[in-house]
């Protein structure tokens, strides 16, 4: 049987995190603690097929700025289906609970895509940013043209300009 359930950091149980990281680090090769630390603190959704969870995604709070405005941003982190679950509309469950929060309660959605991921939000209304990006970092404003490309937006309250600058804070691992 196949359950959803939505809950905040705060409301999981240590094998629920557990059972979380040994997702991610069995669906992204190279899965840092500082990614999973970043993947923390807000709402996530998570999919289980009887007891065993197979799939995970989370909106944090991030400040994004752009035109002069430090935008409240939802940011979907950690965005991952069981290898043998996949392509069953499961992606499609959690993006459904994360874009409601990310709509309600945010001025912008935000969130970095793979190519192999991109799809997924394309179909669902979310846009490429197509503007440079950057990070605020401890020592200034840093360009971060690595992630030229990658960047998706989804914006709700604000109107935004997907070819200016978009600048995000700083986080410790991939800002």
């Amino acid at each position: 049987m196949i359950k959803q359930r939505t809950a905040h950091t705060a409301d999981l149980d240590g094998d629920t995190k557990t059972a979380i990281r040994a997702l991610m680090d069995a669906s992204f090769e190279g899965f840092s603690d500082d990614a999973f630390e970043n993947a923390l603190g807000g709402m996530r959704t998570l999919i289980f097929e009887d007891d065993d969870l197979i799939g995970h995604a989370s909106v944090v709070q991030r400040r994004l700025l752009h035109r002069g405005r430090a935008l409240r941003t939802g940011y979907i982190e950690a965005v991952a289906v069981r290898s043998d679950r996949r392509r069953r509309g499961h992606g499609d469950v959690m993006m459904d609970v994360l874009e409601r929060i990310v709509r309600s309660g945010y001025q912008l959605g935000a969130l970095g895509a793979s190519p192999a991921g991109a799809h997924l939000y394309t179909s669902r209304g979310w846009q490429l940013w197509r503007g440079p990006s950057s990070v605020l970092s401890p020592d200034g404003i840093r360009q971060t043209p690595d992630l030229d490309g990658a960047i998706y937006v989804l914006p709700t309250s604000i109107p935004v300009d997907v070819t200016g600058q978009l600048t995000c804070d700083w986080r410790p691992g991939s800002v």
